[in-house]
């Protein structure tokens, strides 16, 4: 991973009890009555793009965008995507679909309205402070993956910079964008092309994060599964670890874009490579 993680950019620990602050409302009388987290949420972002100039808090438009895993028997799990691309899952054993939504909608509605605090807009004091987290973060994992991470930290400054005053679930889904393509071995290439950093950033800074992207990666797993010289087992290996994560990060509570991401590109390259070439 050439970024820090997500999950760092996402409402602290520490703010576990405002959990029951955001999912409960409280009347003039001082009865507490449960809110509906799922219409609140939507709320928030219509009123959100209001301000901003978009959607009225009115429209019926989905700017959020629930995913329920097909599953028989609970738990049940959902994820819940906003605008700008961060993504959270339903973080509690759920008996029923519903309730997995609702678990889904509540943590992504508390980061929500945290996510409005100053202290999350990138500005140069949090820069400074998520490179050096960043630095700090790489010590150990670069060793051990023999990677020198100074030029992905580069790049993730880079990024910061030219992304001042936006907040950091506005700036997820390039943060996501350039995470896959760390992990797909796609900046690698570049670099050998001798493409600038500049370069790079301006063009997928204005590039989605769609099915062709997820199409061309998949192509490029699926091819080296074929070429694989150790009797395949690439996909399986990389697939294995990519649940884990995300089934961590989801349990966890924490935004889970990237782990999600990679599991859907690995999951449709191994639909692109017959059963008896995957070991």
């Amino acid at each position: 991973m050439v970024y820090p993680e997500a999950s760092r950019w996402g409402a602290p620990d520490t703010l576990a009890p405002l959990y029951d602050d955001v999912y409960r409302g409280q009347h003039s009388d001082g009865v507490l009555s449960t809110v509906n987290v799922v219409e609140a949420l939507q709320e928030f972002w219509q009123v959100k793009a209001s301000r901003n100039g978009g959607a009225g808090a009115g429209s019926s438009g989905a700017l959020v965008i629930y995913e329920s895993v097909p599953a028989k028997h609970p738990p049940f799990v959902c994820y819940v995507t906003l605008p700008g691309g961060a993504c959270f899952g339903s973080f509690e054993n759920c008996p029923t679909k519903a309730e997995a939504r609702r678990s889904a909608a509540k943590i992504a509605l508390m980061n929500s309205v945290f996510n409005e605090h100053e202290s999350r807009r990138i500005s140069e004091h949090f820069i400074e402070k998520a490179v050096a987290e960043a630095r700090a973060s790489f010590a150990g994992d670069a060793a051990s993956h023999h990677q020198d991470p100074s030029a992905g930290i580069a790049a993730f400054r880079f990024m910061l910079e030219a992304n001042k005053g936006r907040t950091m679930l506005e700036f997820q889904e390039l943060m996501t964008v350039f995470q896959l393509l760390h992990w797909n071995g796609s900046l690698r290439a570049m670099r050998e092309r001798q493409c600038s950093r500049q370069e790079v950033v301006a063009h997928y800074s204005a590039r989605a994060l769609d099915d062709a992207m997820r199409e061309q990666m998949a192509r490029e797993w699926a091819n080296r599964e074929r070429e694989s010289t150790t009797g395949g087992g690439v996909l399986r290996s990389e697939l294995a670890r990519a649940e884990l994560e995300l089934r961590s990060a989801r349990i966890a509570a924490r935004e889970l874009r990237f782990p999600k991401e990679k599991r859907d590109i690995l999951l449709l390259a191994a639909s692109q490579v017959p059963p008896q070439q995957q070991q």
